[in-house]
């Protein structure tokens, strides 16, 4: 009966919200049995760690949940949250970004084979806003994908993290298909520790500065306040090879190409800061009040792909060539016998008269010849009043992409016990919270190509911003029916406001210039400026009712059921079941499973956003522009309205507990239908392009595809976790191990033409079926070692979004560790490396493939599908002072 006081327990002190109902359940009984379990020699690393003898997936709760303690956190050279929990949980993978747009600067993560939006982000219990950032080239998994930005949060401000492994949208609502992750901000009101960590990578580059922070402080006798910051800096890295393209022009003596022409590697990261805090007091002895929020802010830039000077659509490449004696523009699609002829004719580079269109076709037309422009024809050009940039920029030119990234919340509530009249006995919670993420574009070193020589060098092509809003009130209270003990029936209602805000760029990044009708493109070349007819703000509400009961109807059976219903202002309602279950086959052996349903919501950047971006279509260069799901043009293509995503899933699963010893294994089915996702890249034909400008669409004449965001495809998703460890007294001092395994398979089962074969190919094999970690930690007097082997099994290596770069690339194996010596009771020094073996991501070597692939890695080295990254081992130190 002990176990399911416990629960109870827990249930009444902490048990408020949807939110908090399944993490705290299972927190109330780790902490009951991490109390009567672990010694109370070192009560200050209890404190932070929490779990270092204890198991990190909870035993006592129906559906699998793991705790990752403060400690843990720390025990990485990495100061990127996402990296941080990638090394812990096996079934989260995290891709590092060469270039791949905003998806640079807010990088998005997968917990079971899902994009990022479909897992739910908590902070101390309450709904995490979303960023700002859409990732248009997401890497296929994620293209279109909005979620929350984890990389804000400091491991030095967590007391624990809580991952749920498990659908469980009707519990918290939209997001929670494939799991919860509940970040726990630290609670003490005194003390406090200082870290000071600088590393790099073994190449020599990507050099990392970090300095932070924690303090508790007491507020009145009754309270706390703790405070949290972090601030860094990371160069960025290159993992570079000088394109053939690129090298062909200085071996023909053209100037002002670089070496490498492009960088290939992870972005500068400059001024990287987190304030966090968290509050609480208690206004009697039954309530209390709490605050929690932050503001976080950095700066982001990285390389582009380079723009080569004699074949860059509306910049370089030309419009005119001469067929048949005569100078003639490139014929429409319509017309195959001259399209033919004109292929066949000489290239030529993009000329533009500056005494308007009319006059263009007079311009000496300057012909490519062995590799480079003509240059005694280049010469001519200023005395005929035409223009080509390769007059001014004649090696081409590579644009950095960049961002400043601010993200605020604030969250306040009260909460307690009614300890009289009628409702004596419950408890409640009420709260309302606010965050704002806002992502202010920048472009540098391109160029507005219809300015002409006119053209500034570098843009602001506008802003997103995303504020949300939640009002939560919930109720929990047991209720004697005779059966084992109390059943807790929790309750409440929820309000939600989401808004979506497109700030037009500066008025260069977008202007159709003089050159327009010439044939040169508009906009910022790479990333061009939102324009005041794409900007304004979307804002979409909904309200939820939800009821959970947990009710333990013997000593050994356990049983919960959740049922909430949610209406949005846009698409209309949903309604969604949860039933779980524990049985306990003997005092070491327990069963459990759950069986839900679930749903995500699209989000509002999803359902409105345009924007045109610059991306490798089979190895090539073009601007491909998104567009709304119900713009003229979507429609005419397959778009509709969009629709929330629908999950049913269901787990399976087996708890062993004996002494020291620990194990979980859980199977789990999570089927999506009408999955949200970015439609494949739709190539334009004149005909699209003449009803895209009737229907009002800006700047046409330069867009090679379109794209938009769909329920186009359906997926079933399986796996296993496995989860053991054991604590020991070993080697003359405190030994753990841990071993995490998942296995997962996604299977596309439903798909049309929208989608797309090789996205399709991307969803199902991109990731690794396999991942494992094996971990061993030990604790002496003076010293301490912490050691990580990862291994992550075959993927798919794709490079720059092309289908013919694909192949399955090998398993691998990684090492991280880490050694500690406590020099006092307060100063600790630590040295550590992750991958210390440095183990390559798999290479590039087109040469040695087929399918027409051209002799051209495009500036990089190895496949950006890597699972572990592709920048090799990085060391460092680290100097802590805990107080």
């Amino acid at each position: 009966m002990k176990k399911y006081n416990a629960l109870n327990r827990a249930i009444k002190i902490a048990l408020t919200s949807t939110a908090t109902a399944g993490l705290l359940i299972s927190q109330g009984v780790y902490a009951e049995e991490e109390s009567t379990t672990v010694v109370d020699k070192n009560v200050e690393k209890i404190a932070v760690v929490g779990s270092r003898s204890a198991p990190r997936s909870i035993g006592e709760s129906p559906v699998p949940i793991d705790i990752i303690g403060g400690e843990e956190l720390t025990k990485s050279g990495n100061t990127d949250m996402l990296e941080i929990l990638k090394g812990s949980v096996p079934s989260l993978n995290v891709h590092t970004n060469p270039i791949s747009d905003a998806a640079s600067l807010v990088r998005p993560a997968n917990l079971r084979g899902l994009p990022s939006d479909s897992t739910l982000i908590l902070l101390n219990g309450k709904r995490r806003h979303r960023a700002s950032v859409i990732a248009f080239l997401g890497g296929g998994i994620n293209d279109g994908a909005q979620g929350p930005d984890i990389s804000v949060i400091p491991s030095i401000a967590l007391k624990q993290v809580e991952v749920l492994r498990d659908g469980a949208a009707a519990q918290y609502g939209s997001d929670a298909i494939a799991g919860v992750m509940n970040f726990v901000l630290k609670d003490a009101s005194e003390g406090g520790s200082m870290v000071v960590r600088h590393g790099e990578y073994y190449e020599g580059d990507g050099t990392t500065t970090e300095v932070s922070g924690n303090v508790g402080m007491p507020f009145t006798d009754d309270g706390f306040v703790n405070l949290s910051f972090q601030y860094k800096n990371a160069d960025a890295t290159s993992r570079s090879t000088q394109r053939p393209d690129a090298q062909a022009f200085i071996d023909a003596g053209i100037p002002g190409v670089g070496d490498p022409a492009q960088i290939w590697g992870s972005p500068e990261v400059k001024d990287d800061i987190s304030l966090f805090g968290n509050v609480g007091l208690d206004l009697t002895q039954d309530s209390e009040f709490y605050m929690f929020g932050n503001y976080s802010e950095r700066d982001v830039r990285g390389g582009f792909y380079y723009r080569n000077p004699n074949t860059r659509p509306g910049v370089y490449g030309g419009n005119i060539r001469n067929v048949n004696g005569t100078n003639t523009y490139r014929p429409n699609d319509d017309d195959p016998a001259g399209q033919a002829a004109w292929d066949a004719a000489t290239p030529t580079i993009l000329v533009g008269s500056l005494d308007g269109y009319d006059q263009q076709l007079n311009c000496p037309l300057v012909e490519i010849q062995n590799g480079t422009p003509d240059q005694s024809a280049l010469n001519s050009l200023t005395a005929a009043n035409c223009f080509a940039f390769n007059q001014a920029i004649p090696g081409g030119f590579t644009p950095n992409f960049g961002g400043n990234i601010t993200d605020t919340s604030l969250t306040i509530g009260t909460k307690g016990e009614i300890t009289d009249g009628t409702f004596e006995g419950m408890y409640y919670d009420l709260s309302g919270n606010v965050g704002r993420s806002e992502s202010r574009f920048f472009i540098y070193n391109t160029l507005n190509a219809s300015l002409g020589p006119d053209s500034p060098r570098d843009f602001s092509p506008g802003k997103y911003i995303q504020l949300e809003k939640n009002f939560n009130f919930d109720v929990s209270k047991g209720f004697d029916v005779d059966l084992y003990d109390d059943i807790n029936v929790a309750g409440g209602l929820e309000w939600h406001e989401e808004t979506f805000e497109v700030i037009a760029g500066d008025e260069a990044s977008f202007k159709a210039g003089p050159l327009t009708e010439q044939g040169f493109g508009i906009g910022s070349n790479g990333f061009p400026g939102f324009q005041p007819s794409a900007a304004g703000e979307y804002t979409r509400r909904n309200y939820a009712a939800y009821v959970d009961v947990e009710a333990p109807f013997t000593e050994d059976f356990l049983m919960g059921f959740a049922l909430r219903f949610e209406d949005y202002d846009s698409f209309g309602s949903t309604t969604n079941y949860k039933i779980m279950g524990q049985y306990h086959a003997t005092e070491d052996l327990s069963l459990r499973g759950s069986i839900s349903t679930g749903f995500r919501a699209p989000t509002v950047g999803q359902a409105n956003v345009s924007n045109v971006q610059t991306n490798l279509s089979s190895g090539v260069l073009v601007d491909s522009a998104l567009l709304p799901p119900t713009n003229p043009i979507s429609v005419q293509l397959g778009g509709t309205e969009l629709e929330p995503e629908e999950s049913q899933s269901y787990t399976l699963g087996a708890v062993y507990s004996f002494d020291n010893f620990f194990f979980t294994a859980d199977y789990y089915n999570i089927q999506v239908d009408d999955r949200i996702s970015q439609s494949d890249k739709i190539e334009l034909s004149d005909a699209d392009k003449a009803a895209l400008i009737a229907a009002g669409v800006p700047n046409v004449a330069g867009l090679a595809q379109v794209s938009f965001f769909t329920n186009d495809f359906n997926t079933t998703t399986e796996g296993v976790d496995v989860v053991a460890n054991y604590t020991d007294d070993l080697l003359g001092g405190s030994s753990t191990f841990s071993l995490a395994y998942n296995w997962n398979e996604t299977t596309v089962t439903k798909w049309s033409d929208i989608t797309g074969d090789f996205k399709v190919n991307r969803l199902e094999n991109d990731l690794p079926k396999h991942r494992a970690t094996l971990t061993w930690s030990q604790d002496w007097e003076k010293f301490a070692m912490f050691t990580r082997v990862n291994y992550y099994g075959e993927y798919q290596g794709v490079h720059v979004d092309y289908d013919a770069t694909a192949i399955t690339a090998d398993a691998s194996v990684t090492v991280d560790a880490e050694v500690s010596y406590f020099v006092t009771d307060s100063i600790t020094l630590s040295v550590g490396a992750q991958n210390i073996f440095d183990q390559e991501a798999e290479k590039l070597n087109f040469t040695e493939q087929s399918g027409g692939i051209p002799n051209n890695n495009w500036g990089g080295q190895y496949y950006e599908t890597s699972p572990y990254g592709f920048n090799g081992g990085f060391y460092y130190l680290k100097a802590t002072y805990n107080f």
